[in-house]
């Protein structure tokens, strides 16, 4: 066992104080070895209930919870009105004979009710089973939300308004599942009139490290969602372990201005349950990082000031133009700022660089940017707490987290081991059985190496997810997420997005998606994307940067050869994009199979090997 650490405190910002990383290295041989923080672990909270109870007595007064409300006012709740509401709730719950077997769908996104109904019903000891938007409102045949109710059994489905989730309510209705929404038969104001009394408290007091609080459902972008189990250990390793190498967060209240949806671990677990741990306010961000919806987001931005920002590459590409063009909006996003936060190890250089810029120019100092590394069923895996200078490094495990590498076709293949990890999929022993080895840790799927292969204390860098990966018809490897991002790269700021082809053929391509604002500054023009896919000025630009880039590279698994450029963006609606923001590489492949069948055609529409046709 070999350890490495870098001693010194890390100060980024004038706030931001990172625990020192300190790493111990275990080489098991042939080429295979684990990583472990050398920071123990304190679990000494007994479930989520317990933060809000301590902020409820600390800071009564202090907001949790706002949103905007119809007036487009913000509407917020307090920690101590929060703790009476979750009780009230709570009783609701326990009074339609909810429980741990019978647990509560949330339909309908981030809200201040959202909110208030899953603490209740984790208060209880009553799973949460947070459904993605789409399934209810754009899927004619309710497929995946039939799916979720066959596996989880719900009591009960909320939903905010039931006449849009209308099609999602008959179904369910017909399953003999309660409905509780903000304008139907049953209502969360009427909820919330329940008096909380002794089952209330005796419910809560069989709530432990154990105790089931969430099922969160995977992408099932490879077939029907899994149900990953989440208890109320995982969630707790998860933010006593930030806190530790985070200590700051104790220093003062954070505050956010969030989107990310709580169906996802992202949003719901880390970010929202950071809040919580730390008596923090959390304003739900109303907009997103899409066409018509980023104006809201810098609307929330200007008005609150965030002391953390957490994002998706694609939202920090639409908010820089704002940062550079509006001096008000640049103050207020960098005015208290500790940290910027991006999910995923691909944020593009312009970006980071940008960023940085205009921090520097704002607060005379670099704010630090970080990432982690964690999945639905293994929350925070890795995490940031010493300076970077690039993107890709996604920390090193943080207390509690052991990372098993294992060389796996050309890469070192991530495994995950710790109170952090699911114990498996909900009523599915085989799916559960496959995904952990004989010692237990779970199978990934992912990539990842040293950044310093003498010092592990510098970090580790993503390095791709191993299914996506495949073969040209020459037996070379591509490494799907790193070329993508290095794409983007090379044709910023035209390009926002792009799906790579070539498996099984000779040679790699890419389907492109257009950065709508930035064609428009090229071209100086308003124009549809499809418009803008057939302008000369796009084309040749693409073309030229392509040829750059190619021009860059020496072997095939890196060259692309043939690009097409997509006439309308990834669908939400069929999840080709996610909630996220993410690109659904392979629902998108299945989705534009025509698509790649004409970029390989070599249709008049495709620019090839850096040659507008």
């Amino acid at each position: 066992m070999s350890s490495s650490a870098q001693q010194s405190e890390t100060t980024l910002s004038r706030s931001a104080k990172f625990a020192p990383a300190s790493v111990l290295r275990e080489d098991l041989g042939g080429g295979a070895f684990v990583l472990r923080s050398s920071y123990p672990l304190d679990m000494n909270v007994g479930c989520l209930s317990e933060y809000l109870e301590r902020w409820a007595i600390d800071a009564p007064d202090r907001l949790f919870l706002a949103e905007r409300g119809a007036d487009d006012r913000w509407v917020s709740v307090t920690y101590s009105e929060t703790l009476a509401q979750t009780k009230a709730l709570a009783a609701f719950l326990l009074s339609k004979g909810l429980n741990k077997d019978r647990p509560l769908l949330i339909l309908s996104g981030n809200s201040v009710r959202h909110g208030l109904l899953m603490l209740a019903a984790m208060h209880v000891g009553i799973p949460v089973v947070p459904v993605s938007v789409p399934y209810s409102l754009f899927d004619e045949s309710l497929a995946k939300l039939r799916h979720i109710v066959k596996t989880t059994n719900p009591g009960m489905a909320y939903a905010d308004d039931a006449s849009a989730y209308a099609r999602a309510f008959d179904y369910l209705a017909s399953e003999d599942i309660e409905l509780l929404s903000d304008n139907g038969a049953q209502t969360f104001d009427q909820a919330l009139q329940s008096a909380a009394g002794s089952a209330v408290d005796q419910a809560r007091a069989t709530v432990n490290n154990d105790t089931i609080a969430k099922i969160l459902f995977t992408s099932g972008s490879t077939g029907m969602p899994k149900g990953v189990i989440v208890t109320q250990a995982m969630m707790l390793a998860t933010q006593e372990a930030v806190v530790k190498i985070w200590p700051f967060l104790e220093s003062a209240p954070p505050v956010i201005v969030d989107w990310l949806p709580w169906n996802h671990t992202f949003g719901g677990n880390f970010n929202f349950n950071m809040m919580l741990r730390n008596g923090g306010s959390f304003y739900i961000d109303d907009g997103k990082p899409v066409p018509g919806e980023i104006e809201k987001t810098i609307r929330n931005v200007r008005e609150v000031s965030p002391s953390l920002f957490f994002n998706v590459p694609r939202g920090f590409d639409m908010l820089l133009p704002a940062l550079r063009e509006d001096a008000a909006l640049r103050s207020a996003f960098f005015k208290r700022l500790d940290l910027i936060f991006f999910s995923g190890a691909g944020l593009p250089d312009h970006l980071w660089e940008g960023l940085e810029q205009l921090g520097l120019q704002e607060r005379g100092e670099k704010i630090p940017f970080v990432s982690a590394w964690g999945l639905t069923e293994a929350m925070m895996a890795t995490c940031v707490h010493f300076p970077i200078d690039k993107a890709g490094v996604i920390g090193v495990p943080g207390p509690g987290s052991e990372i098993k590498f294992l060389p796996n076709g050309g890469k070192l293949e991530m495994r995950v081991r710790g109170p952090h990890v699911t114990t498996g999929y909900l009523n599915n022993p085989e799916k559960t059985a496959e995904a952990f080895d004989e010692e237990g840790y779970f199978l990934t799927g992912d990539a990842g190496r040293l950044q310093d292969p003498d010092d592990p204390s510098k970090g580790i860098v993503f390095d791709g997810r191993i299914s996506e990966n495949f073969k040209l018809m020459t037996g070379t490897w591509v490494a799907v997420g790193n070329l993508r991002v290095n794409l983007l790269q090379a044709l910023s700021p035209i390009a926002s997005d792009a799906v790579i082809t070539g498996h099984d053929r000779t040679e790699i391509g890419a389907l492109l998606f257009l950065n709508a604002d930035e064609c428009k500054t090229l071209t100086g023009r308003d124009d549809t994307l499809a418009g803008y896919a057939d302008d000369p000025a796009v084309r040749t630009f693409i073309a030229e940067k392509l040829a750059t880039y190619n021009a860059e590279q020496t072997g095939s698994a890196t060259r692309v050869k043939r690009v097409r450029i997509e006439r309308n963006a990834p669908s939400v609606e069929k999840n080709e994009i996610t909630d996220k923001g993410y690109i659904n590489q392979r629902l998108a492949l299945e989705l534009r199979a025509d698509a790649v069948l004409g970029l390989y055609a070599g249709t008049e529409d495709v620019i090839l090997s850096g040659k507008a046709s």
